[in-house]
C-alpha cells in the first residue's frame, strides 16, 4: 500500500469515527429526514454512514471483483477499528484443493480449553475474507470470551459451488478433530457467520448434524442467506439504498453459481433442508435488509422442527452492522447483544 493510501484510508477512518462521536441530535441532523419503510425507523447512524458512502464514490459492485475486494477489506477497517484482542495467530491446514487458512483469536485472560465459534466470513461468496472481519472476530471473541477460529474459505469466480461450501465443511471437521490440540473444549463449539457465512454456518449444521463426528453445540446465525430459489419481499423493498443491494446480490450469485446448480441442493439453501436435530440457535436479522425475510423464515423453520432458537431483529439497522464494530454506538450495542447470545449458547 503507497503511503498516499495510508494516508487517505486514515482520513476515512478519522472522519467516519469523529462524525458518528457527535451529540446524537446533531448526528440526526446530518443524517436528514428519518426514512420510515413498513413502520421501521431507519437508525440515524446507520443513514449517516449510508450518506457517507455514497459520497465517497462508485458502489463496490459496480467496480472489477479485485478492486472491490480491496475496497470492502479497507471499508472494514474504517468501521471495524483496530480493537484489543488476547492473540490472534494464523495456521494452515490441508484443505480440498490446497492449503486452507484458519485465524485463532484468543481473548485475554482466557487460557486451558475453552468454547469457541468456527466463524464463516459474509461477502456475497465473491468478497470478504480474514482481514475484511478481523474486527467482528476480535469483538466476539473478547465480548463472548470464547475463541474465535476464523476460515479463509475459497472464493469464486475463481472456486465457484460448492469449493467454498466444501472448504467450510473441512474446516469444521479438521477443528471439531483436533480441539483438544489446539485448546477448544469439543463439547462446546459453535458454528456461526454472517451474511454468505451464515449460509455456511447453517448449512455447516444441517451436515453435521447427520454425520457421525462432533456436532455443534449452538449457532450464531447473522443476517444469513438462507434462499436460492425463491424472492422474499424484503429482497424487493430493500432493493438499492441500504448497502446491500440487488446488485451486488446478483453479482455475488452469478459468480457463484455457473447457472445449471439445482437451487436446492443441500449445500446452497439451506432454508429448504430437513433441520431435525440441528443444533439450538440465535439467529439475528437487520430491519433494513433485502434478507430479512429468508433470516426470519429460517428462524420459523427450525422453530416448527422444534429447535431451540432465539431471533432478534435489529429493525432500525442495515445489513453489515457486524463490521461496524469500531464506530458509533448502534451497531457495537447490538453486537454485544450478538456476544452475550453466544456465550449463554456456549455457558
Amino acid at each position: 500500500m503507497s503511503l498516499v493510501s495510508q494516508l487517505v484510508g486514515s482520513a476515512r477512518a478519522l472522519t467516519a469515527r469523529s462524525i458518528l462521536s457527535l451529540p446524537q441530535p446533531v448526528i440526526r441532523r446530518l443524517a436528514g429526514a428519518p426514512v420510515v419503510i413498513d413502520g421501521k425507523t431507519l437508525d440515524p447512524e446507520m443513514q449517516l454512514l449510508l450518506r457517507l458512502q455514497r459520497l465517497e464514490g462508485p458502489a463496490v459492485e459496480t467496480m472489477p471483483i479485485r478492486k472491490g475486494r480491496a475496497n470492502i477489506v479497507s471499508g472494514a477497517k474504517v468501521v471495524g477499528g483496530d480493537l484489543p484482542i488476547g492473540a490472534v495467530t494464523d495456521r494452515t491446514i490441508d484443505g480440498p484443493a490446497g492449503p486452507l487458512t484458519l485465524r485463532f483469536y484468543t481473548p485475554r485472560g482466557l487460557t486451558g480449553d475453552a468454547p469457541a465459534l468456527v466463524f464463516y466470513h459474509g461477502g456475497a461468496w465473491i468478497y470478504g475474507g480474514l482481514d475484511s472481519h478481523d474486527a467482528v472476530c476480535r469483538f466476539l471473541a473478547e465480548e463472548a470470551q470464547v475463541r474465535v477460529v476464523a476460515v479463509d474459505y475459497r472464493l469464486a469466480p475463481e472456486a465457484p459451488f460448492p469449493a467454498g461450501f466444501e472448504d467450510a465443511w473441512a474446516a469444521w471437521r479438521w477443528i471439531t478433530e483436533h480441539a483438544k490440540g489446539i485448546g477448544i473444549d469439543a463439547t462446546r463449539i459453535a458454528v456461526g457467520g454472517d451474511s454468505a457465512g451464515g449460509n455456511f454456518a447453517a448449512l455447516v449444521a444441517q451436515h453435521a448434524a447427520k454425520d457421525d463426528g462432533i456436532k455443534p453445540a449452538f449457532q450464531l446465525l447473522i443476517y444469513p442467506a438462507t434462499d436460492f430459489l425463491d424472492t422474499s419481499a424484503s429482497r424487493k423493498t430493500y432493493t438499492e439504498g441500504f448497502y446491500l443491494t440487488k446488485a451486488f446480490m446478483d453479482l455475488g450469485e452469478e459468480n457463484y453459481l455457473l447457472g445449471d446448480e439445482d437451487r436446492a441442493d443441500p449445500r446452497l439453501s439451506p432454508l429448504h433442508q430437513d433441520v431435525t436435530g440441528v443444533a439450538p440457535a440465535f439467529l439475528v436479522t437487520a430491519g433494513f435488509d433485502p434478507l430479512l425475510d429468508e433470516g426470519k423464515a429460517y428462524a420459523d423453520k427450525l422453530r416448527a422442527a422444534g429447535v431451540p432458537v432465539e431471533y432478534v431483529c435489529e429493525e432500525s439497522l442495515i445489513h453489515s452492522f457486524a463490521n461496524m464494530v469500531g464506530v458509533g454506538t448502534s451497531a457495537p450495542r447490538a453486537m454485544r447483544r450478538v456476544a452475550a447470545a453466544l456465550q449463554r449458547g456456549l455457558s
